[in-house]
């Protein structure tokens, strides 16, 4: 039904919807009829099916409705007296049709270009400052994308991992507690239990700068300068035997640094080689009718059930009562002879210093020199030539005091053998010190012990 009231349709030749209040004009049934208002006439007519022509006629330019004459005489009048008023009306009718459409237009371009954009903007905020982006934009990538400019040597990488990570990671890297190992691990990964550190897992060193730069240390984030990112890694670098204590790491040499682990890994192709096996329907049939515990975990000190952490607690000290009751029981040894004594080689002096420098991997743990007191390991004055597990006041673990009192000895090559793999020399030990690799780092640290003498 149409919106408009009073409608006539014009049939005869062209299609005519008229709105009309005074008069009603059909050409096909040839008559005029009275009507009761006047106002104005709208007319639509589509010739030939195209564009619309408007006419629109007012109540002046309608004539009175005549007792005489023929219709076509009715409808001549109407036509002129409205020919005039019509153009006009016509021409402003056709000035709002194309301001409608340019109007459509634009709004269909504004469109188009919204959805051209990558996101909608809702009036917030404000675009970000260059030196905003720039804070904000902190990756580094495998390739050296990303890295400022900058260096930091080992031994300044050292002081500040001292001061800044070692309560974390230890002061050589070696982890606190459950906190994560930074170095060793180099023969674990084909093991139940590996040891993924930088130097045995990690494939690019850009990971380590990017942590480092991005996350560390532990509550202060990217509160280390940039040369002080490049000592740290250059430090990390050193306690796994990647690079030499002299070695300067800058954004220059960077790339040349090879990662022991870079050639350990492969393209993940499960979705071509494994998801079709995987996703296949699964068997429902033949079940057990129950399910049987027959392995436990062999690490139980992330979430150490409360009991078994208690009566292990408890086993360990019946056993340390045990071992300190049988020292007490013991025989007392006889006296060393001191009336002839061998006057001790002259040290390396170059050799002593090296010691010294490397010696800085173990001082966390054990102390030298006057006043050199037990800590998380022995004070080490003598120790050179000293039977194993014998200093005093130290509570030793077992595989220690099992091999002193087999009669094991710390000369130079048996403390030798120790330093390069402690876990594997002695199993059980809790020295958690992954070990020196390098031979002459292992000279250097037991000609450096020979230089304290036992007070």
């Amino acid at each position: 039904m149409s919106k408009f009231p009073n409608l006539a349709l014009f049939a005869g030749g062209a299609l005519a919807i008229a709105a009309t209040a005074g008069l009603a004009v059909s050409l096909a049934d040839r008559f005029v009829v009275p009507m009761p208002e006047a106002a104005p006439t709208v007319a639509f007519r589509i010739p030939g099916g195209g564009a619309p022509e408007v006419e629109v006629l007012t109540a002046a330019a309608q004539v009175e409705p005549a007792a005489e004459g023929s219709p076509e005489d009715a409808a001549e009048a109407i036509a002129g007296a409205g020919q005039q008023e019509t153009v006009a009306q016509s021409e402003e009718m056709a000035a709002e049709v194309a301001k409608a459409e340019a109007e459509e237009g634009a709004m269909a371009t504004e469109e188009a270009a919204a959805e051209a954009k990558p996101t909608r903007r809702f009036g917030l905020g404000r675009p970000a400052l260059p030196e905003e982006v720039s804070a904000w934009d902190v990756d580094v990538v495998p390739d050296g994308t990303g890295l400022p400019e900058g260096s930091g040597d080992v031994w300044t990488g050292e002081e500040i991992f001292a001061e800044q990570c070692a309560s974390c990671h230890g002061d050589f890297a070696e982890g606190v507690g459950n906190w994560p190992k930074l170095a060793g691990g180099w023969d674990t990964l084909d093991r139940k239990d590996p040891v993924k550190t930088v130097g045995s897992y990690w494939p690019y060193l850009s990971t380590v700068w990017d942590y480092v730069h991005r996350s560390m240390p532990f509550g202060a984030a990217q509160t280390l300068s940039d040369d002080e990112v490049y000592a740290i890694t250059a430090y990390v670098l050193y306690s796994n035997d990647i690079v030499d204590e002299d070695f300067t790491l800058s954004h220059e040499n960077f790339l040349e640094v090879e990662m022991p682990n870079a050639g350990g890994f492969v393209i993940d192709d499960r979705a071509e080689t494994e998801y079709a096996r995987w996703r296949a329907a699964p068997c429902m049939t033949e079940c057990k009718d129950s399910v049987e515990i027959t392995m436990r975990a062999t690490v139980l000190d992330v979430t150490p059930d409360e009991a078994a952490a208690a009566s292990f607690e408890q086993d360990a000290e019946a056993v340390n009562a045990a071992v300190d009751a049988a020292a007490m029981d013991a025989p007392a040894e006889p006296e060393a002879d001191t009336a002839e004594t061998t006057p001790p080689a002259a040290l390396d002096a170059d050799l002593v210093a090296a010691g010294e420098r490397v010696f800085k991997k173990c001082k966390s743990c054990h102390q030298l020199g006057a006043g050199a007191k037990n800590r998380t390991g022995p004070m080490l004055n003598g120790i050179v030539g000293h039977p194993a597990g014998a200093v005093e006041g130290f509570k030793y673990s077992r595989a220690i005091e099992e091999a002193g009192n087999a009669g094991l000895v710390w000369t130079e090559a048996e403390l030798k053998a120790f330093l390069a793999k402690p876990r594997d020399y002695l199993k059980g030990t809790k020295m958690s010190f992954a070990g020196l690799r390098k031979e002459d780092e292992q000279d250097a640290v037991v000609e450096y012990l020979k230089s304290f003498v036992a007070e």
